[in-house]
């Protein structure tokens, strides 16, 4: 068993006032006993997916230099943390990049973000390209974590590949929030769904899901939008689908759950949904749709 930590945060104005914020927050969690700290998706600087501008696209130019000072905070703490880093890989080649650091600053893994939405507001076509690293689940001291990211989180068979391919806990970094316009009850909607298909993919696989978002409202620097209101919410199921904890939709706060791998094994032998998969009928899955 171990102590997981989420950082609910917000946007402090600058990076340099976001990370001295972002690092306040690790060592008070580390102080209280957690190994691994889940920061949220692109949690360095604002959610810049809001609006198109080529510019934007020099935030990725620090992304070796991210890695070293992340991993030296992981080192300092000796915890596992999970970042959520814009990562340039190459002239006009960028991703929504998971880096994930076990206890002693090495590196043990990266996942890059597979679906990518491209909706008003979170225009994330045009600055990442999808992963390429497929849905492998990132050995750690602490175990096998199957990191995946935001938008990954509606898709059922990202859940899946992780839970079969051996991950012990399920991860998402997470920007969401609503538009100030929309109404109270298509709030409520988008939220409660957004809740119900994770806690779906814990029940159905037996597994510990982790989700950490972003809280307070991020204005369109372009103008074109007022901006998003960023939910909070941030929560953590057991293998059952039941809650450990929940965020305020408002709050920067620090959530703690503690993390028991064994009843993992406990859950899958009461329910053995991975043992009644009926494989052999499932090949259309792989299709578009089904005409």
């Amino acid at each position: 068993m171990y102590k997981v930590a989420l950082i609910q945060q917000k946007y402090k104005n600058s990076k340099e006032e976001t990370l001295k914020y972002t690092v306040e927050k690790i060592k008070e969690a580390s102080v209280n006993g957690s190994k691994l700290i889940v920061l949220q998706e692109l949690h360095q600087t604002h959610y810049f997916c809001q609006n198109e501008n080529v510019d934007t696209f020099n935030l990725a130019n620090n992304y070796e230099n991210d890695k070293i000072f992340w991993s030296d905070i992981a080192k300092q703490y000796s915890i596992v943390l999970v970042t959520s880093l814009f990562e340039k890989r190459a002239a006009g080649l960028y991703h929504n990049t998971a880096v994930v650091f076990d206890s002693d600053g090495t590196i043990a893994g990266k996942y890059r973000k597979m679906h990518i939405p491209d909706d008003p507001g979170f225009y994330e076509k045009f600055y990442f390209t999808p992963g390429d690293l497929g849905f492998e689940p990132i050995q750690t001291s602490i175990g096998k974590l199957g990191v995946l990211i935001c938008w990954d989180q509606w898709y059922p068979e990202a859940a899946r590949l992780m839970t079969l391919k051996g991950a012990d806990i399920l991860i998402y970094p997470t920007a969401i929030g609503w538009f100030e316009d929309d109404m109270e009850d298509e709030k409520q909607r988008q939220l409660d769904a957004w809740i119900a298909v994770q806690r779906g993919h814990s029940i159905a696989n037996g597994i510990p899901i982790v989700t950490v978002n972003r809280v307070g409202f991020e204005k369109d620097d372009s103008g074109v939008l007022k901006g998003t209101h960023f939910w909070g919410n941030s929560f953590v199921f057991g293998p059952q689908g039941e809650l450990l904890v929940q965020g305020s939709p408002n709050k920067e706060e620090i959530l703690y759950a503690n993390i028991d791998l064994a009843r993992n094994e406990e859950v899958r032998r009461w329910w053995p949904l991975l043992r009644d998969r009926r494989i052999e009928n499932y090949g259309e899955i792989t299709k578009r749709y089904i005409d």
